[in-house]
């Protein structure tokens, strides 16, 4: 709860430097003049900052995310562009660089045979209890089995916060302690690799990390008698997982895996590149966490031999590719579905592990993304043409392939926030909140030719809040609240229902489906929440921040950045494959594309104003249909 400030007299009935209240003050104020009138603010209650009932709720189907719930993306970003390296001969089908030999032949394997010491037996715990199947289900929806899902039933949400961001330590103890004494992952299921990671994953090392914080910046998270019990499940999940990395040709994993038994005999030889190449930010913590390469090794393998499937025309990817032959099969190009994690997670392992190959790599696909997907004029707020919009071509040609975009392309602003890019992201978030403001929520597809939607469901998904916190981070444009709250309004109106929020079947007539994906409270709400609470230690206890693409929180700091095997990832030398030392060229200093001058862009007297200047507000209006 906030206090009024010394010396500012009688409190206000919003403390005048928090989010509402700097909202209010600009349309008061006649600063906001294009949206001014149809805020509809909350009647304050005093000097407390608002809550959001949608995080309230409990139950199990919801504990493994609340035990990890935390901030994404905080930290901001590093300067600058480089030019573009000449293209060179690539060094293997995996990629693997000189000195980095990774596990020797049957690492893996002997992995799958390793556990570390199993924690002291809880005189409470009961063993058979939490079948893991039904806590996949609950974590993951319909993805692991056909047919509709049942979600778990929630009790009604209560008043109160929950987990590490709303300072509730009391509940987030309580989720832990669930987690520990009820998950077991020795279970005949089959999931997904890619969810599993970063959804259960991601989770339990986030969990972790909060735990054992010495500087504790969100209360007293501690648990008492804990003895890495969290860790110890990632390792076992992660183990489980391992599997899906052997005998595939290319290294890169299968997408499915048996908790019991391995790759099912029957397993798709296909999968997505975002699927494949969104492991290294888990795997990785986890790797430098318990001193074992094999993990991160793995998860770096397969990213490389994903980067070296690129077109030598383009640079660009496509989304499904074949893990025996290395042949695509889907030669589509974009920033939704297939690709959008993949390229989320080449930045945030730059700056999660400051291996500066993986700001390369990102720095290459981004120019190749801005050279063949982004259609419209060059910039985003002056200038004649149609405004920016990225679209789905393909890989080899950079040809149009259609004329929709998906609505987890509305992460993309957000990480341009992270590099910089701030002019380019408002425009591109103006298109989403455009399509939102017409529909109250963001069909799965939607056609910009034809001006309506392709799929016309919505699940909850986070991306374009993601995008608005992120934006007002980086602006303190009161803007963003106002479509904070516009988003928040649609959610109670549209999706509320009796234990919780449900997916939108219809976009149009609203129909609702019986269905919550786990990631609604991960980063849904989560990033609402956020939004409106400056005060959080998010934003004010000194660390940096970054969210997993599952909104599981990781602070950044140097022990991330250490680790046994730094030498094999080090500019300067290493070791060939037969132990031999060898030397390897400092490669150019490198900077983030477009961000040497773009963090500056947004003067301050555009603050209180709008992002887009009116002219080119009303244009990707007219451009979704909204008049």
């Amino acid at each position: 709860m906030a206090s009024a400030r010394p010396g500012a007299g009688a409190p206000p009935a919003w403390p005048p430097w928090s989010a509402v209240a700097r909202l209010r003050a600009g349309a008061q104020h006649g600063l906001l003049p294009a949206f001014s009138a149809q805020l509809r603010l909350p009647a304050p209650e005093g000097p407390r900052r608002p809550r959001l009932s949608c995080l309230r709720a409990r139950g199990p189907v919801g504990a493994v995310v609340a035990a990890a719930a935390g901030p994404r993306g905080g930290g901001g970003a590093a300067a600058g562009s480089a030019a573009a390296p000449a293209r060179h001969v690539r060094p293997g089908p995996l990629g693997l660089r000189a000195g980095w030999p990774g596990p020797r032949p049957g690492r893996v394997r002997e992995a799958l045979q390793r556990r570390l010491p199993a924690p002291a037996a809880r005189p409470d715990a009961r063993p058979g209890a939490g079948h893991v199947r039904l806590r996949l289900r609950q974590l993951h929806g319909a993805r692991l089995s056909p047919g509709r899902a049942q979600p778990h039933p929630l009790p009604r949400p209560r008043a109160g916060p929950r987990g590490p961001i709303m300072g509730n330590s009391s509940e987030f103890q309580k989720a832990v302690k669930l987690v520990i004494n009820t998950v077991s992952f020795d279970k005949d299921s089959t999931v997904q690799v890619f969810e599993a990671t970063i959804r259960v994953l991601g989770s339990l090392l986030s969990a972790h990390r909060i735990i054992t914080d010495s500087k504790q910046p969100f209360g007293d998270m501690t648990i008492k008698d804990y003895d890495n019990e969290l860790l110890h499940m990632a390792h076992d999940l992660a183990v489980r997982l391992l599997p899906a990395f052997e005998n595939t040709k290319t290294g890169i994993p299968y997408p499915r895996v048996n908790l019991k038994t391995g790759v099912p005999p029957d397993s798709n030889n296909e999968t997505c590149t975002a699927g494949a190449g969104s492991l290294l930010v888990e795997f990785g913590i986890l790797s430098r966490l318990l001193g074992d390469s094999t993990f991160e090794w793995v998860a770096r393998r397969a990213v490389k031999a994903l980067w070296n499937l690129r077109s030598n025309d383009t640079g660009l990817l496509g989304n499904v590719v074949n893990i025996q032959t290395g042949h695509w099969v889907g030669k589509q190009s974009g920033l939704g579905a297939g690709l959008d994690s993949f390229y989320e997670y080449l930045l945030k392992s730059y700056i999660l592990f400051g291996e500066k190959e993986d700001l390369e790599m990102f720095n290459a696909a981004y120019r190749s993304i801005q050279n063949y997907l982004r259609r419209g004029r060059e910039a985003c707020n002056e200038g004649e043409g149609d405004p920016p919009l990225y679209v789905n071509v393909n890989m080899f040609s950079g040809q149009l392939m259609n004329t929709w975009i998906d609505s987890l392309q509305a992460f993309f602003p957000g990480l341009q926030v992270l590099i910089g890019d701030v002019e380019d992201a408002i425009c591109l978030h103006a298109f989403y909140y455009a399509i939102w403001k017409r529909y109250g929520a963001l069909p799965e597809r939607y056609n910009w030719q034809l001006q309506a939607p392709d799929v016309l469901f919505y699940p909850l998904r986070p991306e374009l809040v993601e995008s608005t916190y992120l934006l007002y981070q980086a602006t303190k444009n009161p803007f963003y609240l106002h479509v904070g709250m516009d988003i928040l309004q649609s959610l109670e109106k549209y999706t509320k229902v009796k234990c919780g929020y449900a997916t939108l079947h219809h976009v149009i007539d609203k129909s609702k489906e019986d269905r919550m994906e786990s990631f609604f409270l991960s980063e849904t709400c989560k990033y609402l929440y956020l939004l409106f609470d400056e005060e959080n230690p998010v934003h004010k206890s000194g660390t940096k921040y970054m969210f997993t693409t599952e909104g599981h929180i990781v602070s950044v700091d140097k022990h991330l950045r250490e680790s046994p095997w730094k030498e094999f990832f080090s500019e300067d030398g290493g070791q060939d494959q037969e132990g031999k030392s060898v030397h390897r060229p400092k490669s150019p200093e490198l900077k983030v594309i477009n961000s040497s001058s773009n963090c500056n862009r947004v003067p301050d007297e555009r603050r209180y104003s709008l992002p887009l200047k009116s002219i080119y507000m009303r244009q990707i209006d007219q451009m979704v249909g909204l008049i």
